[in-house]
């Protein structure tokens, strides 16, 4: 809500802003500290406000005037309109803090594809002879198509009917101009970095691939134990590729940096330039509401090979994947990045000791003897035997087998 205690021309920025990137009321005959003074006649001003605005924006914005009797005080109401950009002089305004100012030019070039209901993984590429065989072979282990014809590009979405590759072509293609990801290992702080892999310049689905495999090396490993092999996750594989696919589906490639990956021993930090979607809140982002997709045709090729599951789901899924663990994951949403943090599992049951928490969070996909999980917790045998004792009383752990083939696993 802005306030005006004077009519002055200034305010039609405010009205292109407010067209621009959302719903706004400008209040007329309010001082900055909302003392309430009126104005005189009116009616009149409300003539000399549609006027200006009638005059001096274009396209045509959606406002409504309404008078309060009472106290003569207009309330201008002005609404997101469907053909953005909306200029005052030449310039298109958006809302900083409590001024208006123009948009630079990426921004600019952001409203006029919203106006044209255009993404920009649509338009078309500079490039040309791109080769995709990452895709093809993605595709044909995922669908079983034999060859990734030109047909099959276009009704991807990735190549034009008239043999111009579109923007998530170059993407998708082996090899490109576009930033990738910066992936850093870190040791006790951030000055100290046992590892860093940049991948740039190549395929969206190379980026997936060895990002997860990153996180691989250094959050997961495999225990035999008997005649089963366990894998061991600090943090969820899921969540991790929620959160890596979440920042290559809806980052902003209009602009030229990186996906950052911050690993730490007790955190992977995954951070994506671009904030939310335009009309997208924090609140609907969280909730899994995310309908307004960024990059559709890179969104549905990533469904197409189950590398994200049902639109709007990954926020929940990363949820889900802690659903157990004390810790939580994190989400930090400005206006230019999206950082995703996900801490090291650490389950805490209700109704049982510490120790037993410990020896709970041992026990994952496979069932473990009393003797592994003593050589892990390095509780004794003894001790081991009673806090599984206590999990199988409160029904988080069962009993597998007799005598010196006795296993135990999660109830669920």
């Amino acid at each position: 809500m802005k306030f005006k205690e004077s009519i002055t021309n200034t305010f039609l920025k405010t009205v292109s802003a407010f067209a621009n990137y959302g719903d706004g009321e400008i209040n007329f005959g309010v001082k900055d500290d909302g003392t309430v003074v009126g104005v005189k006649d009116p009616v009149q001003t409300c003539l000399n406000i549609e006027n200006k605005i009638n005059d001096s924006i274009r396209p045509q914005v959606d406002y409504r005037l309404h008078i309060d009797e009472q106290t003569n005080v207009i309330t201008l109401k002005i609404f997101q309109g469907l053909y953005p950009p909306y200029f005052y002089k030449e310039k298109a305004y958006k809302r900083n803090d409590s001024a208006s100012v123009p948009v630079d030019s990426l921004e600019l070039s952001r409203l006029i594809l919203e106006g044209q209901n255009c993404s920009y993984d649509s338009l078309p590429s500079h490039t040309s002879n791109l080769h995709f065989s990452i895709l093809e072979k993605a595709l044909q282990k995922k669908i079983g198509i034999e060859k990734l014809t030109p047909d099959l590009l276009i009704t991807l979405g990735l190549r034009e009917k008239n043999g111009k590759y579109t923007n998530a072509g170059a993407l998708f293609a082996d090899e490109n101009d576009y930033r990738g990801i910066d992936l850093v290992k870190f040791g006790d702080n951030i000055n100290v970095m046992l590892d860093r892999a940049q991948i740039e310049k190549v395929s969206v689905l190379k980026l997936y691939q060895d990002a997860l495999q990153k996180y691989r090396q250094y959050y997961q490993n495999e225990v035999i134990d008997g005649a089963y092999r366990r894998k061991n996750e600090q943090i969820p594989e899921n969540a991790f590729r929620e959160a890596i696919a979440n920042a290559i589906v809806h980052r902003t490639w209009d602009v030229n940096a990186q996906i950052k990956v911050a690993m730490f021993d007790d955190r992977i930090e995954v951070t994506s330039p671009g904030g939310l979607p335009k009309g997208l809140s924090k609140e609907e982002y969280l909730a899994g509401q995310l309908s307004i997709l960024r990059n559709p045709i890179i969104a549905n090729i990533f469904f197409r090979l189950g590398l994200i599951e049902q639109f709007s789901t990954g926020i929940q899924r990363i949820l889900a994947a802690y659903a157990d663990s004390k810790t939580q994951p994190q989400f930090s949403i400005f206006e230019n990045s999206i950082k995703i943090v996900l801490p090291v599992v650490k389950m805490e049951l209700q109704g049982v000791s510490e120790d037993a928490n410990v020896v709970y969070s041992i026990l994952q996909s496979a069932p473990l003897s009393s003797s592994h999980i003593s050589q892990e917790t390095f509780f004794s045998k003894n001790k081991v035997l009673n806090l599984l004792e206590e999990l199988i009383q409160k029904g988080y752990v069962v009993k597998i087998g007799n005598g010196r083939g006795t296993k135990y696993r999660r109830s669920k």
